[in-house]
């Protein structure tokens, strides 16, 4: 039965979907074949992901969303799970991010009641990437509820230093989301630049890094390139969006993408740079023209 967009789990309901999908089962499934259909690279300096919400409006199924991806020369679709695994490899794409098993309400790694829970989920995960070299597994903090600032980033750093062997040991990056609290994520606690490199300083892991959403750090911090500059060592994967509305960066956001991505580029970046938006347009042409404006 095909899957459209429209029906299938939002996007952040993939974030704590892997821990009950069997992971390590799948994987021969995911391995098994060749390519068919290895994707083209970009003309730019930049390797490009997507996330399955740029495709909102197609009513294309996982199979289709990849075919899409490849003959538009991304490298992978973020936040998708084992379930994704054999339809990336069948089109020369990777599971760019992993799901995690955190969360952005509840399910945080500042909370110690989740450690354990967490811990397990994103084990399983963090061999998943391994096994079929997946670059990344996403972190989330979760809310503050009443927690400070500095207890919240020293329950992180325990999760985090709990498990940072095992990521540095299997190859994989653990991306920490920077969200902004202002009009999305009311609460949340890593929403600031600042205080997320606070973090990756305190766990000093060359395998924790931020997970540097555009969109969300121009509500929080603005200064995008200065700080992306200033802070790039920290810096594991980005996600973009135009600003305001979270959609397409065209010439009615406030987000100029071309010299933000010529500056990550500038700074050598060998990452991945996902587009997270919502299309309000013809998703697949919107698509391809966002893609161009980071080709750099």
């Amino acid at each position: 039965m095909k899957t459209s967009v429209s029906s299938s789990l939002p996007r952040r309901d993939f974030i704590t979907a892997l821990g009950g999908l069997g992971v390590l089962s799948v994987l021969g499934n995911a391995t098994a074949a060749a390519p068919t259909n290895p994707a083209p690279a970009r003309p730019g300096r930049l390797r490009q992901g997507l996330c399955k919400g740029v495709f909102k409006g197609t009513n294309l199924d996982l199979d289709g969303m990849c075919r899409e991806a490849a003959r538009l020369g991304a490298v992978g679709i973020d936040l998708v799970g084992p379930e994704a695994f054999a339809s990336l490899k069948k089109y020369g794409l990777i599971p760019s991010m992993l799901p995690g098993g955190s969360g952005i309400k509840k399910d945080g790694i500042n909370d110690p009641k989740n450690h354990a829970m967490v811990d397990a989920k994103m084990r399983e995960a963090i061999k998943a990437a391994a096994e079929v070299k997946a670059p990344n597994v996403i972190v989330l903090a979760g809310d503050r509820e009443g927690l400070s600032d500095e207890q919240g980033m020293e329950n992180c750093a325990v999760f985090l230093n709990n498990i940072k062997r095992l990521a540095e040991d299997s190859g994989v990056t653990l991306c920490i989301e920077l969200l902004n609290s202002k009009v999305n994520h009311p609460g949340y606690m890593c929403d600031h630049t600042a205080w997320g490199v606070a973090l990756c300083k305190r766990v000093n892991s060359p395998n924790v890094k931020l997970l540097f959403d555009i969109y969300h750090m121009q509500i929080m911090d603005g200064d995008i390139i200065r700080t992306i500059q200033q802070n790039f060592a920290y810096i594991g994967h980005y996600h973009t969006a135009g600003n305001p509305g979270r959609h397409e960066f065209d010439e009615t956001q406030e987000i100029n993408y071309t010299p933000i991505c010529k500056a990550i580029a500038d700074l050598g970046y060998k990452g991945i740079l996902s587009h997270e938006y919502t299309p309000t347009k013809d998703a697949l042409p919107t698509l391809e023209k966002m893609m161009r404006l980071c080709d750099v």
